[in-house]
């Protein structure tokens, strides 16, 4: 079972929703059949890659709110992280264009340690302040992940997996995705926001049964095929020439 995950690591509830799967997951017998692909989205492409101003200015620009507003908003976000484990602390967050960290997370989804950078970058931006538009930011969170450096520099230094976030973020065009965090599971059963861990829970419990009941059919369709008139026939080997 595949579940897919268009998130922004500049996305506060993108965190909280990933930590909302997880918890799911972790009451999900099957979790083990489970595979999980982030999906890239990027809130503003284009962000400078540094900001002379801070998170709470941000929202003041964004939605012409007051300061003290804003500063309570992410109060709120605040609260609402600490319950699922999540310390945000947003005074010293950075501000940055995340292009760069959305291709070094591709390129460690195909070193199969999407999960792990992903979870690294939510936590560098987040909780330590970091500048996740640095290179050498990102070099520190691909060695923490084990990932080759010299092929990290590589991707880094040029254009590697530009495409690859293009695609994901065309692609959530096409699906009508207009924010995130966006869950899609085995291409049919979606989840929106950063909901409740129970509510990931049943719609993975829905597409594995789903998933069980259809291959359940496919097999006695086979056998219905194979058997008939009572009689079980199996192919007959081809003769080598």
């Amino acid at each position: 079972m595949k579940v897919q995950i268009w998130s922004d690591i500049a996305c506060p509830f993108c965190y909280i929703g990933k930590k909302q799967l997880e918890t799911a997951l972790e009451q999900f017998p099957e979790k083990e059949q489970v595979e999980i692909e982030f999906k890239s989205f990027e809130l503003d492409p284009h962000a400078p890659l540094d900001v002379d101003h801070d998170v709470h200015d941000m929202l003041v620009k964004k939605y012409g709110m007051s300061r003290s507003r804003a500063i309570a908003m992410n109060e709120q976000v605040k609260q609402a992280g600490k319950e699922k484990g999540i310390d945000f602390q947003f005074d010293p967050l950075v501000l940055t264009n995340t292009f760069d960290a959305h291709r070094l997370a591709q390129y460690a989804g195909q070193m199969g340690k999407g999960d792990f950078i992903m979870g690294e970058l939510f936590q560098a931006y987040f909780t330590d302040g970091k500048h996740v538009g640095d290179r050498q930011t990102l070099l520190d969170i691909a060695e923490k992940a084990g990932l080759d450096l010299k092929e990290v520099q590589q991707v880094l230094g040029g254009e590697e997996f530009a495409d690859h976030v293009r695609k994901d973020e065309k692609e959530a065009r096409q699906l009508g995705i207009s924010a995130v965090p966006f869950f899609l599971i085995n291409n049919k059963y979606s989840v929106a926001g950063a909901q409740p861990a129970e509510t990931f829970l049943r719609a993975l419990e829905t597409a594995w049964t789903e998933e069980a009941a259809q291959a359940e059919k496919k097999a006695a369709n086979a056998f219905e095929a194979a058997c008939a008139d009572g009689v079980c026939a199996v192919p007959t080997p081809k003769e080598e020439a």
